[in-house]
């Protein structure tokens, strides 16, 4: 079957709302700086209610992965699930006028649409608390094999082993690949994920994985160890592939028989941390797709991260194409 995308995702249908935040803001509401939480309704309306002027923007990680395939110019496809309400239809509206493939049927009835409460702090630090709402909705019926199939890379979100029949979707989607000999590819999504599932995780890293994306907390936490040399030979030989980011430090490939090491973008001033290792995801999936070789894909993917850290938002505010191509990327 011919490729039809670069890139397939699935991941939660989330609307990231954006507000600025003291850490007084955080230790008055019980939050954990850095972390990454689970909230159920209620909860979600009264932080809402609490937290200062928000900027409001569909995101989840892979959604925003996506947009970033998009902006240098990919082809991308996206499974997700929102409900047939007014955040869900902008969600689909967002996605689709960034030339996205969408087309995962909106849930009729139960929660709403998720939705993840972010609150920056003044040194970019973004705290999270997520309702998941219709995003846990998703079932292996919303998987389209021909979407699957048709993508040269099918990018799986960690945060997915949560819900059970939404870890059905994601069995399903790496069947599909490994039958087409497409590239699975896996973001281990935040050390809240890695610390539910490490065992689950690591057994299909270790059996249906092509290529990894982790940052250096996140590696850490799925070896239980504070040596980040050790957590690098520990996923050796367990992925084809890792890409492990570092924040200011760049990020780092691994393979078998390589290590390829490239520094981060220089920023003038990082706003807000919100999707960096998405963007990195999105620029380094993009050079593989392309046939690049891994220190370009790396650099790509650098590049995204800072240019989405200098703003608020987990998504692109420049034609990531244009960019790369001023770094002679492209």
């Amino acid at each position: 079957m011919s490729v039809s995308h670069d890139v397939a995702a699935i991941g939660n249908a989330i609307v990231d709302v954006i507000a600025p935040a003291e850490d007084a803001f955080l230790a008055a509401n019980d939050l954990v700086k850095g972390s990454m939480m689970l909230i159920d309704e209620a909860r979600a309306h009264d932080l809402y209610g609490r937290m200062g002027q928000a900027i409001e923007a569909s995101g989840g990680s892979a959604g925003n992965t996506v947009a970033g395939v998009a902006s240098f110019g990919g082809r991308a496809a996206y499974v997700g699930k929102v409900s047939a309400d007014q955040l869900g239809e902008v969600f689909q509206h967002d996605t689709r006028a960034l030339g996205v493939h969408f087309e995962t049927p909106m849930l009729a009835g139960g929660p709403a649409t998720g939705r993840c409460l972010i609150n920056v702090t003044p040194d970019g630090e973004r705290t999270m608390c997520t309702f998941l709402g219709a995003s846990v909705e998703l079932t292996a019926a919303d998987v389209s094999a021909s979407v699957i199939e048709g993508a040269a890379i099918v990018y799986l979100e960690g945060y997915l082993f949560d819900p059970p029949g939404a870890r059905r979707a994601f069995a399903k989607a790496a069947g599909l690949a490994r039958a087409a000999g497409r590239t699975i590819a896996i973001t281990l999504s935040d050390a809240f994920v890695v610390e539910r599932h490490r065992a689950a995780l690591l057994e299909f890293i270790e059996t249906e994985v092509d290529l990894v994306f982790a940052n250096e907390i996140e590696l850490k936490s799925l070896f239980q160890t504070d040596d980040f040399d050790a957590a690098t030979r520990a996923i050796r030989g367990r992925a084809g592939v890792a890409a492990i980011t570092r924040g200011e430090k760049g990020s780092i490939v691994l393979t078998d028989t390589e290590c390829v090491a490239v520094d981060a973008e220089p920023v003038a001033k990082v706003l807000d941390t919100t999707g960096a290792g998405d963007q990195y995801a999105a620029g380094f999936m993009l050079g593989l797709a392309r046939g690049r070789p891994f220190e370009v894909c790396a650099r790509l993917g650098g590049l995204a991260a800072a240019e989405v850290i200098s703003h608020y938002g987990p998504r692109p505010a420049v034609s990531l194409a244009e960019l790369a191509a001023a770094h002679g990327l492209f």
